[in-house]
């Protein structure tokens, strides 16, 4: 019996994952003009699907990640132009209210003074309000709040009008500039199963492209690992290279807010309460994001406890958070590192030079588009930024 023949198709840039971070880099290389594949059994389906969407460098500050704020910064900078690269009917829910931060009791208070000295110290905008100025900006906080803060520079977008946005607009540039034979569609819903290589003995090689889980092959000048927890797994990887990233579940709550207390918050108000953080993220069609709880407890479902916790310390910001209906409750995991930073860039080979064809992103945690130059054997290398991602749950 003759050899089946696995069927070949080709691309230029082929992005193994289609979360936020995928989908963003696939449409910065297609405006580039390049014809793009994205590869992805359920695009959009993981922790974008979950995501609050905040854009949050200065609240997201911690302690001693001075690096990763220069590029959370940046990133921010950046999202404006890239909301105006698409088409003008796009929804993607950006939005650039100032976050309102609060406190609950008074050890809150003082976690977030000190936290707001560590702002300033950055150089970072951060204005605290009184109390009445708070209420004055959005009446229906709850009346137990014991301080405030304004920042300006942290804004949101709605990851998942983003992510279909971004679909849209790639279906269509992809459709207008298909027709040649053997050309793989903008979109394959399979999974990728292993790197291809220009030498199939050496995984330092050029990568040429990716196998698919059904048999196919996918040849590209480019391939990009963007499948956030799913990139260690994929075989071909370069021998030693170290993607070290493990899995932090969220639980994430979706309220619709009654039509006699629109707008429940016009801006996204972040706190502390009982030294747990919590947010409230609204949305322009009357529902509101609770989030997030952060666990390593393996389990892939929604919390009890941590649905509880969230719409506790909620109530602490906006009372009237229980008169909300409870709509839906997500669990995902975000990829997180031993540092908080992405994993974005080439990969050095055996000689130190970067192996042609492969470009490593993933690793977001927490944050959606600083990134760091992979290296085998190691831990990231600080790099330069590429800006195309969301906070809160991301990837």
């Amino acid at each position: 019996m003759a050899p089946i023949v696995p069927e070949i198709l080709t691309t230029e840039v082929a992005v193994i994952g289609g979360g936020i971070i995928g989908l963003g880099i696939a449409w910065e290389a297609q405006r580039a003009g390049h014809r793009v594949t994205v590869i992805d059994p359920a695009p959009a389906s993981g922790a974008t699907f979950a995501a609050a969407g905040m854009l949050a460098p200065v609240s997201e500050l911690h302690y001693q990640e001075d690096e990763l704020l220069a590029l959370t910064l940046a990133s921010a900078a950046r999202w404006p132009d890239f909301v105006a690269s698409l088409p003008a009917t796009a929804e993607t829910g950006f939005n650039t209210s100032p976050t309102l931060v609060l406190g609950g009791d008074p050890a809150d208070r003082k976690a977030l003074a000190d936290l707001r000295d560590v702002q300033l110290a950055h150089g970072l905008e951060v204005t605290q309000l009184t109390i009445r100025e708070a209420r004055a900006q959005e009446p229906l906080i709850g009346p137990q709040i014991s301080c405030a803060y304004k920042v300006e520079q942290d804004h949101q977008v709605d990851p998942r009008a983003m992510a279909a946005a971004l679909r849209t607009a790639l279906q269509d540039a992809g459709a207008a500039a298909s027709g040649s034979e053997g050309a793989a569609p903008t979109f394959l819903e399979v999974s990728a199963v292993e790197l291809l290589h220009e030498d199939p003995s050496d995984s330092f090689s050029r990568v040429s492209g990716v196998e698919l889980a059904d048999g196919r092959l996918l040849q590209a000048r480019e391939v990009i690992v963007a499948n956030a927890l799913g990139a260690p797994g994929l075989a071909g990887l370069p021998e030693g290279l170290a993607l070290p990233i493990r899995p932090v579940y969220g639980d994430i709550l979706r309220l619709r807010v009654p039509e006699h207390l629109r707008p429940l918050t016009t801006a996204t108000i972040r706190g502390i309460v009982r030294g747990l953080p919590v947010y409230i993220v609204p949305r322009a069609d009357g529902t509101v994001v609770i989030g997030a709880s952060s666990r390593e407890d393996g389990s892939a479902g929604v919390s009890a406890g941590g649905v509880h916790q969230l719409l506790r310390d909620a109530q602490v910001l906006v009372l009237a958070v229980a008169e909300l209906e409870l709509l839906e409750t997500t669990a995902r995991a975000r990829p997180g590192t031993p540092d908080n930073a992405p994993l974005l860039g080439r990969v050095a080979g055996a000689d130190g030079k970067d192996i042609p064809g492969l470009i490593i992103a993933t690793g977001f945690f927490r944050h959606g588009s600083p990134h760091r130059h992979c290296r085998p054997h190691h831990a990231a290398i600080a790099g330069q930024h590429h800006g195309s991602g969301v906070d809160g749950i991301s990837s």
